[in-house]
């Protein structure tokens, strides 16, 4: 009985059995040599992927998962213009077909969408002047009540009256996102530690009416001109621009309410913006990035009042899906300060790791969220939201 049993699972088995087989070492160096063919590249990854849905059965004997995964990463990217490095990276975030739709999702653009400055007007009167001018446009979602998605365009989005006269601002979805979080209020002192170009800081003073005190700062000078220009052309009344390294901030000015600290990163979300982020970003960049946000993100927390009446609140957020610029940072964080994460109030995106090649983080990182090109077909983009406990630099107390 046992050995029919064992017959006629071995012929489910080669039901899948095919000659589909690796390429050696000199068929790999060959194919390196000449142009890629991608149809053959196409056919060979769709193959990978069948078999390691069902590993143990269709494997070929004596080669390891990690070598179908190898392969796999080298032939994707190949196909779509990225490093090995990347395409592992991937790999670990997402299973073998969600890898591929991210590719493709990074492939195409984003559509191009506009903040309402609710300073100056509101959506329906901008909606109403740009269709005007022959503007294919809809509202962005139910999550958003200011933001406007542009189809196609009979005149340049970024030089129209309504656009020079500051009713609004050409701004990624994904960046609304960390701005809802903050929710700041009306009266605070709220720091936007970095701001160029000052698509967050206005909707940040939209949000607080131009009302409070809103400091708007970025480390680099150059960057200054184009935000001191937006925060012009949007009538926002209640901002002093500064520029000091995030990293000493607490030392020139603190006691805030709220600080938003949208961190320099490695860009892996917005692949689709610029292409060139494929062949460039490497290992050294994702850890040298992590380790600046590691200081930024204590000095957010070291700005803020844990006795502020109103809020005592700190998001932290980035265009990059490595989970070393995102949870890792967090996670130190809430090891390094007295904090702890909140849930966000944003009503969509993927919850936070809270493991992740081994490594443990805090269970509330699952209150954080994560944005996907292929998902939510918005920038890929992160947002933490925490509040301080107390004002004692270090861990608890």
């Amino acid at each position: 009985d046992e050995m029919d049993e064992e017959g006629e699972e071995e012929e489910e088995g080669a039901e899948f059995a095919d000659d589909f087989a690796l390429p050696t070492e000199e068929e790999a160096a060959a194919e390196d040599e000449r142009a890629p063919d991608t149809a053959m590249l196409q056919q060979r990854v769709q193959e990978v992927l069948r078999i390691l849905v069902n590993f143990r059965e269709r494997r070929q004997e004596g080669v390891d998962r990690a070598d179908y995964v190898d392969r796999l990463a080298r032939d994707l990217g190949k196909l779509h213009g990225y490093i090995p490095f990347l395409v592992h990276l991937f790999l670990d975030l997402f299973p073998p077909a969600e890898v591929i739709e991210l590719m493709e999702a990074n492939d195409k653009p984003r559509p191009m969408t506009i903040r309402v400055n609710t300073l100056k007007s509101r959506r329906k009167e901008v909606a109403d002047a740009l269709i005007a001018r022959g503007v294919t446009l809809e509202p962005i979602d139910k999550w958003s009540k200011v933001g406007l998605v542009i189809f196609d365009s009979q005149v340049p989005i970024g030089a129209t009256p309504e656009y020079l006269s500051g009713q609004y601002m050409l701004q990624s979805a994904s960046s609304f996102l960390p701005c809802l979080a903050l929710q700041p209020q009306e009266h605070e002192k709220v720091l936007d530690m970095c701001a160029s170009p000052g698509g967050k800081t206005t909707y940040l003073a939209a949000l607080m009416k131009n009302t409070g005190t809103l400091f708007s700062n970025d480390a680099n000078a150059k960057r200054l001109k184009g935000l001191v220009g937006n925060i012009q052309r949007m009538g926002v009344r209640n901002t002093v621009v500064t520029n000091y390294d995030g990293r000493i901030y607490p030392n020139v000015l603190n006691g805030f309410d709220r600080v938003l600290l949208d961190a320099p990163c490695s860009g892996l979300g917005v692949i689709s913006k610029d292409p060139s982020v494929r062949l460039q970003k490497d290992e050294g960049d994702i850890s040298r990035c992590s380790a600046l946000q590691k200081e930024l993100i204590l000095a957010a927390i070291d700005s803020v009042d844990a006795n502020s009446k109103s809020g005592g609140v700190i998001v932290f957020s980035t265009c990059t899906i490595t989970v070393e610029e995102n949870e890792a940072t967090v996670d130190y964080a809430l090891r390094r300060r007295h904090v702890k994460l909140v849930d966000t109030g944003l009503e969509f995106g993927v919850p936070g790791f809270t493991r992740y090649r081994g490594k443990n983080f805090h269970p509330s990182l699952n209150l954080t969220r994560r944005y996907y090109p292929h998902i939510h077909n918005m920038d890929g983009f992160y947002v933490a939201k925490l509040v301080k406990l107390s004002n004692v630099k270090g861990p608890k107390p």
